[in-house]
């Protein structure tokens, strides 16, 4: 019997990417996003649904999760991709922006997260894969919201762990560096005000810090999709995946090194 993966955040990137290798390897795929209207490749699968799911909307949410398994039978993985970045000035951002920022990546990862939960709590079985970031464990200049909600994602899912390992639900969490996908282009977006001059020199120096701690090519997002698959399908209680040459190298860095010495590092690739 085909199992079934629910993914969100499935129209770019690396959802639509971990959609076609799930479907590829002979899963069923519940791919989802916010206008599946517009979909013109993941709909044409065999055995793929592209259902409606914002994750900022508790109605749309349980209606996919509803279709999903009335269709297919079950849920055995939730892929919680859907998310943005948030980067910029705190005096320069909302606070409608900063909620919209963890109501996306974090509030509605936990919302989705509790609808499929029922569904693998019946059957003692299941996966849950959560996507963070190198940004989860290291911060960065201008990405207080990125990094808060990312750094939650971590802890959240850490936590999370223990008490689903009592029902027999295993808890994933993935760790991607850069990826070449539009998350640089619409999925980030930046808050800056030219009044607040005192900060003009870490904004300026933003893309080149960045650029010098990050000096390989950014990861494809199939290459992504094949470190969420191993994740869910290799049935072991690890918690900690990372994807990506420059996650890697400054994952390592950050583990072997103290505060201070990393810290005096990045201060330094930016400038600061």
């Amino acid at each position: 019997m085909s199992q079934t993966v629910l993914i969100t955040g499935t129209s770019t990137g690396i959802g639509r990417e971990t959609a076609k290798l799930f479907q590829s390897q002979g899963w069923n795929v519940i791919a989802t996003m916010r206008a599946p209207e517009k979909e013109t490749e993941l709909n044409q699968l065999e055995n793929v649904r592209a259902l409606r799911l914002d994750v900022t909307d508790e109605e749309s949410i349980r209606a996919a999760v509803a279709q999903g398994t009335s269709e297919f039978g079950s849920i055995d993985v939730l892929v919680n991709n859907a998310g943005f970045g948030s980067f910029g000035l705190l005096e320069a951002t909302s606070l409608d922006a900063i909620r919209e920022q963890f109501e996306a990546n974090v509030v509605g990862l936990l919302a989705t997260t509790k609808a499929v939960l029922p569904h693998m709590r019946e059957r003692r079985q299941g996966v849950v894969v959560n996507i963070s970031s190198m940004g989860g464990c290291i911060g960065f200049p201008l990405g207080t919201l990125y990094h808060g909600s990312k750094f939650a994602v971590e802890g959240l899912s850490e936590a999370l762990s223990y008490e689903l390992a009592a029902v027999g639900i295993r808890v994933k969490i993935v760790e991607p560096g850069m990826v070449r996908t539009d998350f640089s282009g619409r999925s980030v977006r930046f808050s800056d005000d030219e009044s607040l001059s005192e900060y003009r020199d870490v904004v300026a120096n933003f893309a080149d810090g960045y650029a010098a701690i990050s000096d390989t090519p950014p990861a494809e997002p199939d290459e992504v999709a094949r470190t969420i698959f191993a994740a869910a399908t290799d049935g072991t209680d690890r918690l900690r995946y990372v994807s990506g040459q420059d996650a890697e190298r400054l994952l390592a860095r950050r583990l072997r090194e103290d505060d201070s010495t990393f810290f005096v590092f990045l201060r330094g690739a930016f400038r600061i």
